[in-house]
């Protein structure tokens, strides 16, 4: 998967990938790679302030994942240079510490606006998700972070990877063509795409029991639940005020609907 952390079609994705890793996770694995192409933008001239917040706000009404473009208004990102190797140098401390760090980069960024090109806010974000903080520092300013983004920059220009988002499919026959995916599809042009690349017709796994799946993700969107779960956005609304009586979770507002928080038991 090719990104840019600043994307919001990225974020808008979240729903999706979250069920394809539900439904269909035994099937693949997922390897994110930074594609520069937001970092290249001459950021710093108002029309492109005001092109970003634009794109923001759109992609977020239409996706149902917040992100509130006033962020390029009041506290503009001016280096997303230093967020990318960040994300490389999370990555270090293994796969998955590298996606809880993305994600929770994304929630700084989009939901709080806050500015993830300043170097307190990512050690903050690496914090939060459990990494080792002076490991995590020391990676930034490492030559192992700066090649790994680096590599990952060249396989962007191999692939000639023009959009962001864009998902390119393998099998294990390493001499097959890739499938290469531009874009914000509906759920089902993936799972049709896994289909053909199988050679057998994959069986999707139910999803677990909501709560698990508040516990594992701790922070996730009444959109994501809905993707997920296969609910309406008011059956989730419902389902999550229950929760909420019983203290499983914590109402977050955003701009653009609703955010729910796992409160776990020792808080």
């Amino acid at each position: 998967m090719f990104i840019d952390p600043l994307c919001p079609e990225c974020w808008a994705l979240e729903p999706i990938l979250k069920k394809l890793m539900i439904e269909y996770g035994r099937y693949f694995s997922i390897k994110h790679v930074l594609s520069g192409r937001l970092a290249t933008l001459n950021i710093g001239r108002k029309q492109s302030f005001e092109s970003m917040a634009d794109l923001w706000e759109k992609t977020a009404s239409r996706s149902g994942m917040s992100c509130d473009g006033n962020l390029w208004f009041e506290n503009p990102i001016s280096s997303p240079h230093l967020a990318s190797v960040a994300i490389k140098a999370a990555e270090l401390q293994g796969r998955r510490a590298g996606i809880r760090f993305l994600r929770k980069l994304q929630e700084v960024l989009f939901l709080e606006k806050q500015n993830v090109s300043s170097f307190d806010v990512l050690k903050e974000c690496a914090e939060s998700v459990d990494l080792d903080v002076v490991e995590f520092i020391s990676d930034i300013h490492s030559d192992s972070a700066a090649k790994a983004l680096q590599c990952d920059l060249k396989i962007t220009a191999e692939m000639d990877v023009h959009e962001i988002p864009t998902l390119v499919f393998f099998n294990e026959n390493i001499e097959e063509e890739g499938i290469k995916v531009t874009g914000y599809y509906p759920y089902e042009v993936y799972v049709q795409i896994l289909e053909e690349m199988l050679v057998e017709k994959p069986e999707p796994s139910n999803p677990p029991p909501l709560e698990l799946f508040l516990q594992y993700f701790k922070f996730v969107a009444s959109k994501e639940i809905a993707v997920v779960y296969n609910m309406t956005i008011n059956e989730v609304e419902r389902e999550m005020k229950k929760l909420q009586l019983k203290q499983v979770v914590e109402q977050i507002p955003a701009k653009y609907g609703m955010f729910w928080r796992f409160i776990s038991q020792d808080e």
